[in-house]
C-alpha cells in the first residue's frame, strides 16, 4: 500500500453543467470563482482532489497562495498535498505547441507554491503531480520528467556571479514531480500499458497513476467504443501491474450524460460495478451543481466508502471485432450530422471561460478533416434535438452482437434505457443520411421510456435550428438541459 491515501474522487472543471454554482456570480465560471471552488469541494463535497486545468485558459498559478491566505483555518487543519490535493493538468507541447510555454511556465510555479507553503507552515510540497494530457508515449513523459528534475530544480546548482541560484533565491522543492499519462485515442488506451511499463523502467516508485479518458473517445469513436476500449485498458493496466509489482492506480473521466459516462450522485453504483479497478473517478460540474448539495455529498460519500476490486474480465479479441464495426457506422453517422451539429453547438451556452481546442476528431483521417466541437457542446447539440449520441454507430451490430456487448458492458441495457428518455422519434424522422432511421430500428431491441415532454421541446430546438430565426435557440438547448438534469 502507498504512503498517501489516493483519492477515490477527483472534482474537475469540465463545463457540463447546466446550473451555475451559487457562489458564482456568473454563468461561465472563471477565475477567482474557481478558486472558490476548489475550496467548496474540499470543505463542503468530501472530494479530497481538485484538477487544476492548465490548458486551455488563462491560467492562475497563484493558487496555491489564494487557497492559504483566504482559507487559513481550513488549510491549517487539511494540509495540501498531504490531506488534500491539487493536480495540475498541463499542456502537451506535442499537441499544442503553441500552448508549450505555458507547460514551463506552470512546472516554474511549482516550487514558488512549495515555498509558500512552507512559510505558511506546512511540511508538504502542496502541488507534485502533474497530468500529461493525449499522452501517446513514455518520451512525453520523460521529457516533462527531466525537465523538471534538470532544469526546474537543477537550476538550483548555477552558479551566478559570486554565488549558486539556491544561494541567491533559495533551495527548490519538491526535488521530483510524479505524472499521470492521461491516454485519449484508441491506440494509446490499447497500448497504455506498454507506454506506462516502459515509463516506469529505471525508476523507482512506489506506485503509479494512470488517467483514462472517456469522453474524447466516445466523440471519436462513439460511446460503446469508448468503453469497452476503457475495460480493456484498465485490464492491461492490471496485468501491468501483476508484471512489475508497481501498484497501478487507473482514474477515468466520467462525466454525468451517458454518452460520457453516466456518472451522477443518484447512480453512482453504475459506475462501481462497470470498472471495479478504476481507483479515482472524475467528479465534474453537473455532477457537483446540477443535484443538491445533500445528494452529491451522499453519492461522493458512496464512492470514498468502496474499496477498489479487480477489474471484470474482457476479451480482447471481441472487442476489437466489435469496435471495428461500430466505429466505422458512427463515423458515418456523425459525418452525415456534422452540419447540424455545426449549427447547435454555436448555441450551447459556455459554463467555462476556455480558449479555443481542436479535439482529436479534428485529425481522424476517416472524418476526412471534419472538425466537431469538443464532447461537450457535441452531447448538448444532440441530447437537445432528442438523439442521444451514445445511439449513433450501434445499428451496425445485429442481435448476436448485442448480446456479445451485454457480457462485456455490464449496464449496456441500464445506460441505453436510461439515454431513450431523451428520444424525439419525430426529429429522427428528419435527420440526413437514414440516421434517423437507423436509430428508430435500433429502439425495438431496448426497453424504451420516452418521456413526452422532452420530445415537444426537442422538436422545439428541431423546429428553430432548421428556420431562419435561430434567436431563441440557445433558451430552447437550455431547455431541454434543465430536464435531462445536464447540459452535455
Amino acid at each position: 500500500m502507498p504512503s498517501r491515501k489516493i483519492p477515490r474522487c477527483m472534482s474537475t472543471q469540465h463545463p457540463d453543467n447546466v446550473n451555475s454554482p451559487f457562489f458564482s456570480d456568473s454563468e461561465i465560471v472563471a477565475g477567482e470563482t474557481e478558486i472558490k471552488e476548489a475550496y467548496y469541494v474540499f470543505s463542503h463535497l468530501g472530494i479530497s482532489e481538485q484538477m487544476w486545468d492548465c490548458e486551455g485558459k488563462e491560467v492562475d498559478n497563484y493558487v496555491v497562495e489564494k487557497l492559504l491566505v483566504r482559507y487559513p483555518q481550513f488549510f491549517s487543519e487539511n494540509v495540501l498535498g498531504k490531506d488534500i490535493y491539487l493536480t495540475l493538468r498541463v499542456p502537451n507541447p506535442n499537441v499544442e505547441k503553441t500552448q508549450g510555454k505555458i507547460l514551463l511556465e506552470t512546472l516554474e510555479s511549482i516550487p514558488r507554491s512549495y515555498d509558500i507553503a512552507i512559510a505558511a507552515g506546512s511540511d508538504s510540497a502542496p502541488i507534485w503531480e502533474i497530468i500529461l494530457p493525449m499522452c501517446t508515449s513514455a518520451v512525453q513523459l520523460d521529457r516533462l520528467y527531466e525537465y523538471y528534475k534538470k532544469i526546474v530544480v537543477g537550476k538550483k546548482a548555477f552558479r551566478i556571479a559570486d554565488v549558486t541560484v539556491s544561494e541567491w533565491v533559495g533551495d527548490f522543492g519538491p526535488q521530483e514531480i510524479s505524472l499521470i499519462p492521461l491516454v485519449e485515442d484508441k491506440d494509446s488506451l490499447i497500448g497504455a500499458d506498454k507506454i506506462v511499463g516502459q515509463y516506469l523502467q529505471n525508476k523507482k516508485v512506489e506506485y503509479q497513476r494512470v488517467f483514462l479518458a472517456r469522453s474524447d473517445p466516445a466523440l471519436n469513436y462513439g460511446s460503446l467504443a469508448a468503453v469497452l476500449l476503457n475495460k480493456l485498458c484498465l485490464q492491461k493496466l492490471h496485468q501491468l501491474a501483476e508484471r512489475t509489482s508497481v501498484e497501478i492506480y487507473p482514474i477515468i473521466g466520467v462525466g454525468s450524460a451517458p454518452f460520457r459516462g453516466n456518472l451522477k450522485p443518484t447512480n453512482v453504483q453504475n459506475c462501481l460495478r462497470e470498472y471495479p479497478s478504476v481507483q479515482t473517478f472524475t467528479l465534474q460540474s453537473s455532477y457537483k451543481y446540477d443535484y443538491p448539495e445533500s445528494v452529491v455529498r451522499n453519492g461522493t460519500e458512496e464512492i470514498n466508502e468502496t474499496k477498489r476490486r479487480n477489474p471484470l474480465h474482457v476479451d480482447e479479441e471481441t472487442i476489437e471485432q466489435i469496435t471495428q464495426k461500430t466505429i466505422a457506422q458512427y463515423q458515418k453517422e456523425v459525418e452525415a450530422l456534422s452540419p447540424l451539429i455545426t449549427i447547435l453547438a454555436k448555441y450551447v451556452p459556455s459554463r467555462r471561460a476556455r480558449k479555443l481546442h481542436i479535439g482529436l476528431f479534428g485529425y481522424a483521417r476517416s472524418m476526412r478533416g471534419i472538425t466537431l466541437p469538443r464532447a461537450i457542446p457535441f452531447c448538448a447539440a444532440l441530447y437537445s434535438i432528442g438523439l442521444p449520441p451514445e445511439l449513433l454507430g450501434l445499428s451496425a451490430l445485429n442481435q448476436q452482437e448485442l448480446d456479445r456487448v451485454r457480457t462485456l458492458y455490464i449496464a449496456f441495457d441500464e445506460d441505453i434505457s436510461d439515454s431513450t428518455k431523451y428520444v424525439c422519434k419525430q426529429n429522427l424522422e428528419r435527420l440526413p443520411g437514414g440516421v434517423g432511421q437507423n436509430i428508430l430500428r435500433l429502439l425495438d431491441n431496448f426497453d424504451c421510456r420516452i418521456d413526452e415532454d422532452y420530445s415537444e421541446a426537442a422538436k422545439e430546438v428541431m423546429d428553430i435550428a432548421l428556420s431562419d430565426n435561430r434567436a431563441h435557440l440557445t433558451d430552447a438547448i437550455i431547455k431541454t438541459a434543465w430536464k435531462r438534469n445536464f447540459l452535455g
